[in-house]
């Protein structure tokens, strides 16, 4: 399998155009080749997990049928797409990269094939996180939003991140590339707002449906680092 996210990032005065993508996208990605599944996405506000959607930043996610090769070309955005970002004068940053371990579903599908659950890999990682969050339990999740938040702006190996989500406050994902997987596991189970996190999605139940996804990063095109460290700056 092979993975590709692109974001695209519209001019101020043409974020109606993201809108209408969404709808205008799905017909030529049901017909992209060798494409087993994708996602068409919102973004929070300037690229980040938060409850106000950036209507100028829209993501793309597609998943192939392939093996891993160094010839990353061969897994095309659908021309129509490119022509559209070109035309409306976006911004665009993608990554390309194979799942290597992980859990969990996306609405009900193993999208990134029968993964791995434990992998060793060397050099940077990208990390998909997301969830389906039950509505009663919207707000206790999102009271917790600003605490993770603020523990990822001392993490130590992180070069982006971007909020990314179907439906908003209800169907949420974070991307995320650390400098190497010991990083990645630095935050996730020793930061202690992160940990403390982790502990109350089982103790309250928060998710009706969960998936966590470690990729080798094969391409990287666009995607810069914040000179917080913490965001794409664009």
């Amino acid at each position: 399998m092979i993975c590709t996210l692109t974001i695209a990032r519209y001019p101020g005065w043409l974020s109606f155009a993201g809108i209408l993508s969404m709808a205008f996208f799905r017909i030529p990605l049901m017909f992209s080749r060798n494409c087993s599944f994708w996602k068409l996405m919102g973004c929070g506000k300037n690229g980040s997990f938060d409850k106000i959607p950036d209507l100028r930043q829209w993501a793309v996610l597609q998943v192939f049928d392939a093996s891993a090769t160094s010839d990353t070309a061969s897994y095309a955005t659908p021309a129509f797409l490119l022509h559209w970002w070109q035309f409306f004068h976006c911004e665009l940053s993608t990554v390309v990269m194979e799942p290597l371990e992980g859990h969990g579903k996306w609405d009900g599908k193993e999208c990134f094939g029968n993964i791995r659950r434990q992998a060793d890999d060397e050099g940077p990682v990208g990390v998909l996180t997301r969830a389906t969050i039950r509505i009663p339990k919207l707000k206790s999740f999102w009271s917790n939003v600003p605490g993770v938040t603020a523990a990822m702006n001392e993490a130590e190996g992180l070069i982006c991140t971007v909020g990314i989500g179907e439906i908003p406050w209800i169907k949420q994902a974070t991307f995320s590339i650390w400098e190497n997987r010991e990083a990645m596991k630095n935050f996730a189970y020793r930061m202690k707002a992160h940990a403390a996190v982790i502990r109350k999605t089982r103790e309250d139940n928060w998710y009706s449906e969960e998936m966590f996804v470690r990729f080798k990063i094969l391409s990287i095109n666009g995607f810069r680092q914040h000179q917080t460290g913490l965001e794409i700056n664009w």
